[in-house]
């Protein structure tokens, strides 16, 4: 039968959290990095045309600055969407891991609760003498 209908792909593990964080966040670095070499250019443009008079080159200048403009600006939405990217699943990470510690809270309270009744089981209250002194202390509070 497999001949004819193939094997079933190997399921890959879903992917860890922390892991795409940190995938999402070096990404967002490289493109923090293409920000930074274009404002680079974006400086010698500006440079170029305060040295330049007016005319043709100063124009071919300018059209290559609004290029680099354009570019920086597509980088820092993209830059910014990996930012909300790492930020939702941040919080994510957070929630899980406070569902987490409130399951382990509260299995530890269930075996709290279940030593303490054992424990409560093994007192015996007929046992407990009360001394004449507590009596003589608590007889004058008691007819009050």
């Amino acid at each position: 039968m497999n001949r004819i209908f193939g094997q079933a792909k190997p399921k890959q593990p879903p992917p860890n959290l922390t892991d795409v964080i940190s995938n999402v966040d070096s990404r967002a670095e490289s493109v923090d990095k293409k920000i930074d070499k274009l404002d680079e250019e974006l400086k010698k443009y500006k440079l170029q045309m305060q040295k330049m008079r007016d005319g043709p080159a100063k124009e071919s200048v300018k059209m290559k600055a609004l290029r680099i403009l354009k570019q920086k600006k597509v980088y820092e939405n993209q830059k910014e969407q990996l930012s909300n990217q790492s930020f939702n699943m941040e919080q994510t990470n957070f929630a899980i891991q406070t569902v987490r510690d409130t399951k382990v809270t509260v299995d530890a309270m269930k075996v709290g609760a279940k030593e303490l009744k054992l424990e409560m089981k093994k007192i015996n209250l007929n046992n407990v003498e009360v001394s004449p002194l507590v009596w003589m202390y608590l007889v004058p509070f008691a007819i009050l």
